[in-house]
């Protein structure tokens, strides 16, 4: 599992490895997937589609090795998808961090506009939590008072 360190350079708060440090020749993708919480399927799919920030290193088999900075950016990407970033999103924000210094007015930007969404979507199930509170409530005083069989039973008009 990972956790939260200290914020980057580039002002990123980024994930820091809970179970130690990654060695200097990078862990296999198993070991990489363990480490993130993600599959071996989902850190492959991730590469095909453009979301890491720099070529995840191969051994002189083929086989890749995460260094720990593939690791942080793989939890940073998880947790912008999770939080319900699209995939072109998380792509552009690679590109924009990869491109280096220069573009942070951009990043900053995305991060906002997300920011913004993910507040949305708060308050929108925040509300739909009242429904399903009141619900709650309604079920556990008709149960209470024994009338529970009434609750949205079907009634044949008059």
């Amino acid at each position: 599992m990972l956790e939260i360190k200290q914020h980057s350079a580039s002002g990123a708060t980024e994930p820091k490895a809970r179970t130690g440090t990654v060695p200097l020749e990078g862990v296999t993708i198993a070991e990489a997937a363990r480490r993130t919480g993600v599959s071996a399927h989902t850190l492959r799919y991730y590469e095909r589609a453009g979301l890491v920030v720099s070529p995840v290193d191969r051994t002189s088999g083929g086989r890749r090795r995460y260094r720990e900075l593939d690791l942080k950016w793989i939890v940073i990407c998880t947790k912008l998808r999770a939080t319900g970033m699209p995939i072109s999103g998380i792509r552009r924000y690679a590109e924009l961090v990869a491109a280096g210094p220069g573009n942070e007015a951009e990043r900053l930007a995305l991060m906002e506009a997300h920011r913004a969404d993910v507040l949305a979507k708060l308050a929108e199930t925040q509300e739909n939590l009242k429904m399903i509170d009141h619900k709650i409530e309604k079920y556990r005083g008709s149960m209470a008072a024994g009338d529970a069989g009434r609750l949205w039973a079907p009634v044949s008009p008059p």
